[in-house]
């Protein structure tokens, strides 16, 4: 053995030169650390000869595999800085003679059991990712690292510095990962599935857990969490979603809606709107709608799940929308509120039957139910809110187009959820368009208000449900002031000094009439409170100043008047006649302050003196009494003096001198409802339940009317006015078999009979004489292919 030995030891310096070079930059004491002055003749030998980079590299990689094996791991922290070091200095086209050595070292640390040297192999990975190659690679994998580097971030390790260490360590992995192959087509794609479903996980755990624990600190003071597991998270979260290109985003966010689901992170308002708060900042803004679709099949495909789970997703979309107002929702507009709306109703259906599957084996409470709908109604203000007008106006067509109205819509809930369910669907919409009012600014009323939108919206001002009434109230109030007059009255400094334009007058007096008409009979509702006097108050206040036009204001006042000397109010409670009545004097004083033009209190005094004598004598009539917390009422049958009205012909009086003077004709002409073109309402038809109100149209009434309804032609102005009302009373009071049986089948068959005879009548020959017709043309039998 001797001659062996001795024949190796001189044998040494027969050793090739970079073996040698390699050996000399370890020293004889491993905390002396890298010999420098070798390294720099190993580093100057690789670029000189950049052949043997593999060679030293694998010698290298030997070396460390070596001391690893024998625990000494302080040479082995040497092997690596100076692997390092050569991968620095060579990062040219031979680079790749390195990287296949390196990466296999790093694997050996990564797949130790010690916790610092996965640190070192993460941060020699670091560096390495770092590094801008020339040359494409085209066998490298990185798989290993994107499952160790996850597994990290996972760490339980017991104790806590250790633990964050290695979770730092493992994000910072991933983030190198990243980088190294998210621009390099010819990598790993990273952006699949099996990587995004490892990754995300991992960056999740470790938000989720700076979320619960110190979520208020950080966002006060985030230089006390400098390298701690969420900071480094929410760094590489931000920097792998700004990367991601249209085709990625649904692989990145998927893995994000897995974990809130198996991890039940949906309740509350935190951690889940985090998430999507860091999603819709850091992709580009024009991916913004792809983020969106995907909440909106997840809404859809937890339809079936607790109240709080879908409560929660649609919190996400409502705080998603506000972020996205700077980019788009994308070409599926419509298909966004049609999700929502659909939303509303399942959730209708699951609170009135107490389940939230068809099996019945899951129960859920109204009180969930509805902290969703409020949710949904809310996200859909939202969606709204970042629309351009003419998008608005589209969605608020298509939102009415939802609501239920018994007759002429078919009814949005299922077949189980019957009248009340109908009831709840048409207060939610209302309530998703007062939403979509709030923020709406149109330059005019025809863009704000088309006969398309506005009459139906104008035929739940005559329902029975009170809620409904205020809803629709507060929505045309909304739409038509375009000034925020409804603040001002508030704060009493409301001028009419706005600029109204001369469409604005005339698209408004094509659907006057009607409007006016549904006001009247709207504030004799039984059910109104104060609420709704308040909102009539303000709507009126609002058509006086947005529409500062003669003709309207003196619409205004005629309608007040016929309201205060109504007989049929009569029949209302003390609290209405006397709301009414307030109403008539909040309104009047209103007006009479109002300037320019002309304030009418220089020509009415009579407005006041009214005022000043119901402060004395009955003070029941004044808005501050009535509509105050607790009104103070008379007692017994309310009479009231007429000292306490207002007198028409008194104001036309003391209106000749000015510029009213011209409108004197139609001011003495007393208002009256005109039912032409518009809605009442008959209840108890056979078709629906005894409390449902059945929408007709009185314009396919007004034939049979004037046939049976109007037969007396001479009858004076005020009988043919009381029949009207008569008829209206008996139309919205009546049930439908009162009115069949009191019209009568026989004469109901027999009106219409002369009706087509009118309409199969022939017209007059040239002759004089026309030529008699056999068979009427509606018994007339024509063949299927006939061509008119």
């Amino acid at each position: 053995r001797l001659p062996t030995l001795g024949l190796c030891g001189c044998c040494w310096a027969l050793r090739p030169r970079y073996k040698r070079l390699v050996d000399n930059i370890f020293p004889e004491d491993p905390e002396e650390g890298l010999v420098k002055a070798n390294m720099e003749k190993l580093t100057f030998f690789a670029l000189s000869a950049p052949e043997k980079l593999d060679r030293i590299a694998a010698y290298l990689s030997e070396r460390l595999t070596r001391e690893l094996n024998r625990h000494r791991y302080g040479y082995v922290c040497i092997a690596m800085e100076a692997m390092e070091q050569l991968l620095l200095a060579c990062h040219c086209q031979s680079i790749n003679l390195l990287v296949e050595s390196f990466l296999s070292t790093l694997r050996l640390l990564l797949e130790a059991d010690k916790p610092h040297l996965h640190i070192l192999a993460t941060n020699s990975f670091v560096k390495f990712a770092n590094i801008e190659e020339d040359t494409p690679s085209y066998h490298r994998s990185y798989d290993f690292f994107v499952s160790r580097f996850s597994e990290m971030c996972h760490s339980d390790h017991e104790d806590l510095d250790t633990r964050n260490k290695i979770r730092v360590s493992g994000i910072r992995g991933l983030q190198g990962v990243v980088r190294k192959t998210v621009d390099d087509e010819l990598q790993v794609n990273i952006w699949e599935p099996r990587h995004m479903e490892q990754i995300v996980p991992a960056l999740l755990v470790n938000l989720q857990q700076h979320s619960q624990n110190d979520s208020g600190l950080f966002s006060a003071f985030p230089s006390l969490f400098s390298g701690s597991p969420a900071e480094q998270t929410e760094v590489c979260f931000r920097e792998l979603l700004c990367r991601a290109a249209y085709g990625h985003i649904n692989n990145a966010i998927k893995p994000v809606l897995m974990h809130l689901d198996s991890h039940s992170l949906w309740q509350g308002r935190g951690f889940a709107v985090q998430c999507f708060q860091i999603i819709m900042y850091s992709i580009q803004s024009q991916h913004s709608h792809l983020v969106i679709q995907q909440l909106l099949g997840h809404l859809d495909a937890n339809s079936r799940s607790p109240a709080s789970v879908r409560a929660g997703i649609v919190e996400v979309l409502s705080e998603a929308a506000v972020i996205e107002a700077t980019g788009s929702v994308g070409p599926t507009v419509l298909e966004v509120f049609n999700t929502l709306l659909r939303q509303l109703r399942q959730s209708v259906d699951y609170q009135l039957t107490g389940y939230y599957d068809n099996a019945g084996k899951h129960k859920t409470s109204s009180i969930e139910e509805k902290k969703l709908q409020d949710a949904v109604i809310k996200t859909i203000g939202s969606f709204a809110n970042t629309l351009p007008i003419y998008q608005r106006s589209e969605v608020m067509l298509f939102i009415m187009g939802k609501i239920p109205v018994p007759g002429i819509y078919p009814a949005l809930g299922s077949p189980n959820s019957g009248f009340e369910g109908s009831r709840m669907i048409q207060v939610m919409l209302l309530k998703s368009l007062l939403q979509v009012s709030e923020h709406y600014e149109s330059s005019n009323l025809l863009t704000a208000l088309p006969s398309s939108f506005l009459e139906p919206l104008l035929s739940f001002t005559l329902m029975e449900d009170p809620e409904i009434r205020l809803l629709v109230l507060s929505i045309l109030t909304l739409l038509i002031d375009r000034h925020l007059i409804r603040w001002l009255l508030k704060v009493g400094d409301v001028q009419q000094d706005i600029c109204t334009f001369q469409h604005d007058v005339f698209v408004f007096m094509q659907h006057a009439q009607r409007l006016y008409r549904h006001v009247y009979l709207a504030s004799r509702e039984e059910n109104s409170g104060r609420s709704h006097y308040q909102a009539l108050f303000t709507l009126l206040a609002v058509l006086s100043v947005e529409l500062a036009n003669e003709e309207v204001v003196v619409d205004l006042i005629r309608l007040i008047l016929a309201l205060q000397v109504d007989r049929t109010s009569e029949c209302l409670s003390v609290f209405n006649r006397c709301g009414i009545h307030a109403l008539c004097a909040a309104f009047l004083n209103l007006l009479s302050q109002l300037g320019p033009p002309p304030t009418l209190h220089q020509h009415i005094t009579q407005v006041k003196s009214v005022i000043e004598s119901r402060e004395k004598d009955a003070p029941h009539l004044l808005p501050e009494v009535v509509f105050c917390d607790k009104p103070r009422l008379p007692e017994g049958e309310l009479k009231v003096d007429e000292a306490l009205l207002f007198i028409q012909s008194k104001i036309c009086e003391a209106l000749a001198g000015s510029s009213y003077s011209t409108h004197c004709e139609r001011f003495n002409t007393p208002y009256t409802p005109q039912l032409t073109g518009t809605q009442t309402r008959v209840t108890s038809h056979p078709l629906f339940s005894r409390h449902h109100r059945v929408s007709v149209n009185t314009e396919d009434l007004s034939l049979i009317r004037f046939l049976f309804l109007s037969e007396d032609r001479g009858v004076v102005e005020e009988e043919e006015r009381r029949k009207r009302m008569e008829v209206v009373e008996r139309f919205q009071t009546a049930p439908f078999e009162e009115i069949a049986a009191h019209c009568g089948t026989s004469l109901l068959q027999s009106k219409l009979n002369q009706v087509f005879e009118l309409i199969i009548r022939p017209p007059p020959s040239p002759s004089g004489h026309s030529a008699p017709r056999s068979t009427p043309v509606y018994e007339m039998k024509f063949p299927d292919l006939c061509v008119y």
